[in-house]
């Protein structure tokens, strides 16, 4: 298939074929792996009680599934350099399914260690899909209008994890988890049959999962996608004739390693905050919901993160992204604020506001990040994607000081994250080109 320069336009290519039907597609992915991996958040409730775990060891849960964008991020970069974003995809969307398969001995043999594990192979597969997706859509037009467009994409990810809270409350939170005295009360096979249900709350979701994105995989083999050149991309703020590659690495590029510090910091936030919300809402001090509803309340963290990219993809036609990133960093660290020196449904409803600012957030990063990166684009993209450990890393330190300070104060870890974001659209994303005359 011929190459494709998108520079010239926004939904159609320089030999006229048009993006619409590609966008489409990709949207499927985006859905897909925000569906994923907000089940997490509603993982963590039900593992917690099923194995009685703290908040320290049950973070291990986000430990696992995003460390995989650590270790795999650079080699899918590598990967998808070599056999192209279309093939990066399947691959992608194949590991993925098989990772949700595992679930099902996970479940079955009641162990947290399988789970962990299962849980790592299906975010290595997510891991591949984003490295490939992001920076194709990025590509997939205009470069004044990636941010847009990923937001606008990337919305369809929040739709995602939108649904997968009150979807996972309905079938993995429905089962009351027992107690350690209620065992007590039960004969042997009252254990075993409740044990089985419990195994099942997990087992038929992921399978279903499973089968879904195997589905997706053999859809994406045989459709047709346009084929993209990264080399020939240029900045978003750069001329043609005046552009050209000054480094031999995307490492040399200090705005991409000042988004990858942003990527880390800004999932990081997000997945600590999503990942305490069915427990801080179910807080005495809160709302004092069972765990079954309060994870219905998860869908107004992620569904204004939804409503919020739609918004954003808009307003970044109009007004320059960096400010825009900058004015939402500040909105969420406030809210954070808020719901930190509060009580009730103040402190419940300011911390589910933070989703409307946390929208547009990654997706405007990382086109800020990658912008003019050319040929250097996927390595960029396996750095920014590498940088997602941080879902990783911050919500452990998170789950450390709910245990020591409580959970109402631990908070603070996504405030100072906002921080840096608001530093990074207001100067840190601005790139440095060396450029000859015309």
């Amino acid at each position: 298939m011929a190459s494709i320069t998108p520079s010239n336009t926004n939904k159609t290519g320089s030999n006229g074929e048009n993006y619409n039907f590609a966008l489409t597609v990709l949207t499927s992915l985006f859905f897909m792996w925000g569906f994923i991996t907000c089940l997490n958040d509603i993982l963590i409730p039900h593992l917690k009680a099923v194995f009685t775990l703290n908040y320290t060891q049950v973070m291990l849960i986000q430990f696992s599934f995003f460390t995989a964008y650590a270790v795999v991020s650079l080699p899918a970069g590598m990967l998808v350099e070599k056999i192209g974003y279309k093939s990066g995809i399947v691959i992608g969307l194949i590991t993925a399914g098989i990772g949700c398969l595992l679930f099902y001995p996970a479940a079955g043999m009641q162990s947290y260690v399988m789970f962990l594990g299962s849980l790592f192979v299906l975010a290595s597969g997510i891991t591949i899909l984003q490295v490939a997706a992001n920076p194709y859509v990025a590509i997939l037009g205009k470069p004044e209008t990636a941010s847009s467009r990923l937001n606008l994409t990337q919305a369809f990810n929040s739709l995602g994890t939108t649904i997968a809270p009150y979807f996972g409350a309905l079938i993995i939170l429905s089962v009351a988890v027992k107690t350690v005295e209620d065992f007590k009360t039960m004969s042997p096979d009252q254990i075993s049959a409740y044990k089985l249900t419990e195994a099942g709350a997990v087992q038929v979701p992921y399978l279903g999962l499973a089968a879904a994105l195997f589905i997706i995989a053999a859809i994406f083999a045989v459709v047709k996608l346009p084929k993209i050149e990264a080399a020939e991309i240029k900045a978003s703020g750069s001329e043609d004739a005046n552009y050209h590659d000054i480094h031999n690495s995307a490492w040399g590029y200090k705005h991409l390693v000042l988004g990858a510090i942003g990527i880390f910091v800004y999932v990081g936030g997000e997945v600590s905050i999503g990942s305490f919300l069915v427990n801080y809402i179910g807080q005495p001090f809160i709302a004092g919901l069972k765990e079954a509803d309060a994870g219905k309340f998860v869908s107004f963290y992620w569904g204004g993160a939804m409503i919020g990219r739609f918004i954003g993809s808009a307003v970044q036609r109009k007004i320059n992204p960096g400010k825009v990133l900058t004015f939402n960093a500040l909105m969420a660290g406030i809210l954070v604020l808020i719901s930190m020196f509060t009580f009730g449904s103040v402190a419940m409803w300011a911390i589910l506001a933070v989703g409307l600012f946390n929208s547009i957030m990654f997706p405007t990063i990382f086109t800020l990040a990658i912008d003019g990166l050319g040929k250097h684009t996927g390595q960029a993209s396996g750095i920014l994607c590498t940088a997602i450990v941080g879902g990783a890393i911050l919500p452990v330190v998170q789950g450390f000081f709910a245990d020591n300070i409580g959970i109402h104060h631990a908070f603070f870890i996504p405030v100072l994250c906002y921080v840096y974001i608001a530093y990074y659209g207001l100067k840190g994303h601005i790139p440095t080109f060396k450029t000859a005359k015309a």
